[in-house]
């Protein structure tokens, strides 16, 4: 019987993990809540008991090669999550360690970005590459850079934060860090909402859909809804949002030469109304020697599985 792995991707609400076969095949998953739980072990005794049935159920534990976990802030080198803003825990948290403690199954933990990226190389439309980029695209902008095979992690473990990098120099607060024109700031969900707001209230002569909402009700959906309706304003903050991930994914090209990029996240909804114009202003901002040479793909996997194949995809070369 050939073995399986263990996938765990803890978000900042919800945890979702399952148990994964070598080929991508999730033969069983479920979910607890991150937060539900004030410290750390109880929140591990909670997924001890959802998942040791589904272990028994597909083969026991002599057939689990390790369980491979994805957080925020999570640490490949140390195993820990260290200073997680969106987590109930606080501090530093060696989740690895206490993880296998409790199972007595080797652990590998990383970020959810990375942990992405690992699903892509091995599962997703990334597969056979060497050289591609991750960026996912939802509440935040998270990232994974694959060079050589290999995941970019740095000297800490903490590399490939592109979502963090400063696009628009002074430019708009990015109110969980206080960093100013960040990518995250612009090109996520929240990012597209504050352009939203921002355009709306610039333009208070133009017309739009978006004035039959109330501002708290005011999301990327609701820009995309309106956009497909032909709404000039709602159009235009596509416009605007592709053309700062533009930019910023030409910067990130001349870094390091990806054969590709692979977009994720629920952003990608938005089909052709964020891509065209992604690429558009992505391939002007491009030296002659990288133009037309990197493709730019939205990802395959399902999203609601990628996160569980991702991280169960850390244990396979164990």
């Amino acid at each position: 019987m050939s073995k399986h792995a263990i996938g765990v991707d803890i978000g900042g609400t919800t945890t979702k993990f399952g148990v994964v076969t070598r080929d991508g095949k999730i033969l069983e998953q479920d979910r607890i809540p991150t937060n539900a739980h004030d410290v750390v072990e109880d929140f591990i005794d909670d997924l001890h008991a959802k998942l040791a049935p589904m272990v028994e159920r597909n083969g026991g534990i002599d057939n689990i090669i390790g369980i491979g976990m994805g957080a925020p802030n999570g640490n490949f080198y140390s195993g820990n999550i260290e200073f997680a803003p969106n987590l109930k825990w606080k501090g530093i948290i060696p989740i690895a360690e206490l993880i296998h403690k409790k199972f007595g199954l080797t652990t590998r933990l990383t970020n959810d970005a990375n942990a992405a990226a690992m699903g892509e190389m091995i599962y997703g439309c990334a597969k056979n590459m060497k050289h591609f980029i991750t960026i996912t695209l939802g509440t935040g902008v998270g990232s994974g850079i694959v060079i050589d095979g290999k995941i970019v992690l740095g000297h800490d473990g903490f590399a490939g934060e592109l979502g963090h990098t400063i696009i628009r120099p002074g430019g708009r607060l990015h109110k969980s860090t206080g960093s100013h024109g960040c990518l995250e700031s612009y090109a996520s969900a929240t990012g597209v909402r504050e352009t939203a707001i921002e355009l709306l209230t610039e333009h208070p002569e133009t017309e739009s859909l978006l004035r039959n909402y109330a501002i708290n009700a005011l999301t990327s959906e609701t820009v995309y809804e309106c956009a497909m309706q032909g709404d000039a304003i709602a159009n235009r903050i596509f416009e605007f949002t592709g053309q700062i991930l533009g930019e910023s994914l030409a910067n990130f090209i001349m870094f390091s030469s990806p054969e590709a990029i692979v977009l994720f996240g629920g952003l990608t909804k938005a089909g052709n109304l964020l891509l065209n114009p992604t690429r558009k202003h992505m391939e002007a901002n491009l030296l002659p020697i990288f133009q037309n040479k990197v493709k730019l793909l939205f990802s395959d996997l399902k999203e609601a599985d990628a996160a569980i194949l991702g991280a169960s995809a850390l244990v396979w070369d164990m």
